[in-house]
């Protein structure tokens, strides 16, 4: 394993002494002293893990270093030790991103020990996470993600592909089921941003009541329930991606908030006064025409402008032709290697059924499908007869059993967000039944979505 590299400038040859021994007794510090801050900044090419500097230097106060060590290299966190316990030096230099402020006495060794711990901990998690979203990448990958040749496909991966090549605001339409997320993921994972999270939101599942506390945050007493400060899905999507589903399900009054907060690049959170500046590409789905939606009066113009950037529009499996078979040799192949089953062919039959069915539920459909398919399969090879296309048709056998009125209830509900991708907004419209009727549900436990 690679040591771990700090630098300590510190024009008092004792002083300094003192600091690298007591550093030195952990073998995985490498440690190196500089009396100058010019002499740190000339040997930032060494690329350490950590610098710490002496506030007051021969030739550079300490703020002045940190902001050259920012200029160059902003990843290397930097601790000040100082002589003097001034308070507003400390409270400035810590706004400013140093990640510590020690001051000189006979507990600074022991502090800056648990700093460094600290700081060493807290980049191998980063760089953990780095790691993690390398692999999600791969996970992400357009040839993993895009099964098919048809044209209508094609088409669509074309748009994917010029959609990584900018931070253009982007909006997914396409029925349920069609993959609308993965899409977004994928565009995430292989655009500039791709190490900065990416943070999904689906509008519907959420009470129009608590939706923008969830997007802006919200201070702590900002209303009841509110016992501690919330950062929004904004700030926690910071120089990454924010993917907000089901956007036609917005109620009108937060569409006129969001679009203040997308013209002017800042929140304010729910409750507080702080201006908040943030940097997140937005990618929208829907199910819905938007353009409809406006002409209904059901969403602002305006804002549909400003959201719409590049379209890129999901075809339905139905009319993806042969992309059926493509992707049901996929999902098979995949399963089987998942649960470590012996490899399954499907037989002339079973292909046949395949290209014959509508596909309601889309690929999320086909992939349930060929899943039990395999499950049920006696054999290596999956007949029509194994394909079994009942999924959303569990309606037709609701009275076949003996259930209280409330059961029944529930049956019904779950039955309608299946079939609507969870909308909830939607399945309580359909239903003629409030919306809170679900969430009450959902927040029951008596419903999972």
């Amino acid at each position: 394993m690679e040591n771990y590299k700090i630098f300590i400038v510190e024009d008092d040859p004792w002083y300094g002494e003192i600091l690298e021994y007591h550093l030195s007794l952990n073998p995985d510090y490498s440690i190196t002293r500089f009396i100058t801050g010019k002499d740190c900044i000339a040997n930032l090419h060494l690329k350490p893990n950590l610098i710490t500097i002496d506030y007051s230097l021969p030739d550079v106060n300490g703020e002045a270093l940190y902001k050259m060590i920012q200029d160059i290299s902003p990843e290397i966190p930097v601790i000040v030790i100082s002589g003097q316990d001034d308070v507003s030096t400390a409270v400035s230099l810590l706004k400013k991103g140093i990640s510590d402020y020690l001051v000189k006495d006979d507990s600074t060794k022991d502090l800056l020990w648990n700093a460094v711990v600290k700081i060493r901990e807290k980049q191998s998690l980063k760089k953990e996470i780095e790691q993690l979203r390398e692999e999600l990448g791969k996970k992400y990958h357009f040839d993993n993600l895009i099964k098919g040749n048809s044209n209508a496909i094609k088409r669509t991966f074309s748009l994917i592909e010029k959609a990584v090549r900018t931070n253009i605001n982007i909006s997914i339409t396409g029925e349920t089921g069609t993959g609308k997320e993965l899409v977004a993921k994928a565009v995430h994972y292989h655009s500039d941003r791709a190490k900065k999270p990416f943070i999904a939101v689906n509008v519907s599942a959420i009470p129009t009541e608590l939706i923008e506390s969830e997007l802006f945050g919200h201070e702590k007493g900002a209303f009841t329930g509110a016992i501690t400060r919330k950062i929004g899905k904004f700030e926690e999507a910071h120089k990454g991606t924010l993917f907000l589903d089901e956007m036609g399900e917005m109620d009108l009054s937060l569409q006129s908030k969001l679009l203040r907060v997308l013209q002017e690049r800042e929140i304010t959170r729910v409750g507080g006064n702080e201006v908040v500046k943030f940097d997140v590409r937005i990618i929208v789905a829907t199910h819905k025409n938007l353009m409809e939606e406006v002409k209904n009066g059901n969403f602002r113009e305006d804002l549909y402008y400003r959201l719409i950037g590049l379209p890129i529009e999901l075809p339905p499996l139905r009319d993806r032709d042969n992309d059926i078979i493509l992707l049901a040799k996929f999902f098979l192949e995949e399963f089987c290697k998942e649960n470590k089953l012996p490899n399954m062919q499907l037989s002339a039959d079973a292909k046949e059924k395949l290209l014959k069915y509508n596909y309601p539920g889309n690929v999320r459909e086909l992939k349930a499908v060929t899943e039990l398919a395999a499950v049920v399969c006696n054999e290596k090879e999956i007949t029509a007869t194994d394909l079994q296309f009942n999924s959303i048709k569990r309606g037709e056998a609701l009275l076949h059993e003996e259930k209280t009125l409330k059961d029944y209830t529930i049956d019904i509900i779950k039955h309608y967000l299946h079939k609507y991708g969870n909308n909830v907004l939607k399945v309580a419209d359909k239903l003629d039944i409030g919306k809170s009727t679900i969430y009450k549900m959902i927040q029951l436990k008596e419903i999972e979505i």
